[in-house]
């Protein structure tokens, strides 16, 4: 039997994402309301996971941090724009970058590199104080996944983190769930840390987003903190 991974169609993905309005409202579906929830989750998690993380200030502002499948840049502009100096954006719709590109956010130097490509084909050619990627390694295949957290583990500063923020599998078998309408792949918890330890990653902290209303019937959303695996020393 395929893995679900296996019916990932980037073209198929990428034509979805066209055909979708460069707003920050269509970034997420049939549930903007849900945004000011998802980005005070995110700021509880951070706040969380800093105190984690020896030699970390639990205040400030990271120096370097990168908004992973950035979209038109709801979080950026709402979230990590609050607790990074600067953000780059990685997000392959042109038309989604042309909104961050033509941001004040851009425009006073808190955007920094925008990269109008996939996940699966960037490359970091700096260090990140702060990876963050939300709602879009669904797009990629396991294999690839794990690629990129080991290019993300390569690319974090000494103190640097890493936090993915995705849905998770409801299915009762327990197996990852595909969904045709932009051919991606929800991943359950136990598939996502199998990647992450792959990727020689470690999850210092993992949490289920708290406060969205029921009645949406939304699937679960859960923030994976990682840094790199300690190295045996002899």
């Amino acid at each position: 039997m395929a893995s679900t991974d296996s019916q990932i169609d980037h073209a198929a993905s990428l034509k979805y994402w066209n055909s979708v309005p460069a707003t920050p409202g269509s970034m997420l579906g049939e549930f903007p309301s849900v945004s000011r929830i998802d980005l005070q989750g995110s700021k509880n998690f951070l706040a969380k996971v800093r105190r984690l993380i020896p030699g970390v200030s639990s205040e400030g502002k990271f120096k370097q941090g990168v908004d992973g499948g950035a979209g038109v840049g709801r979080v950026t502009e709402g979230f990590l724009s609050h607790v990074c100096e600067v953000v780059d954006a990685v997000e392959p719709i042109a038309k989604f970058t042309q909104v961050m590109q033509d941001s004040q956010l851009k425009k006073d130097g808190v955007i920094g590199t925008i990269y109008t490509r996939g996940l699966e084909s960037w490359v970091p050619d700096k260090k990140y104080d702060l990876i963050w990627v939300q709602w879009c390694v669904g797009h990629l295949t396991d294999s690839q996944l794990v690629d990129y957290t080991v290019r993300c583990r390569n690319a974090l500063t000494h103190d640097g983190l890493m936090v993915v923020k995705e849905n998770l599998s409801t299915q009762t078998s327990g197996q990852d769930m595909y969904d045709p309408e932009d051919s991606s792949v929800t991943r359950t918890d136990a598939k996502f840390r199998k990647i992450f330890d792959a990727a020689g990653m470690e999850v210092i902290k993992a949490e289920l987003q708290k406060g969205f209303p029921k009645n949406f019937n939304l699937m679960p959303v859960q923030s994976y903190a990682l840094r790199p695996k300690a190295t045996s020393t002899e």
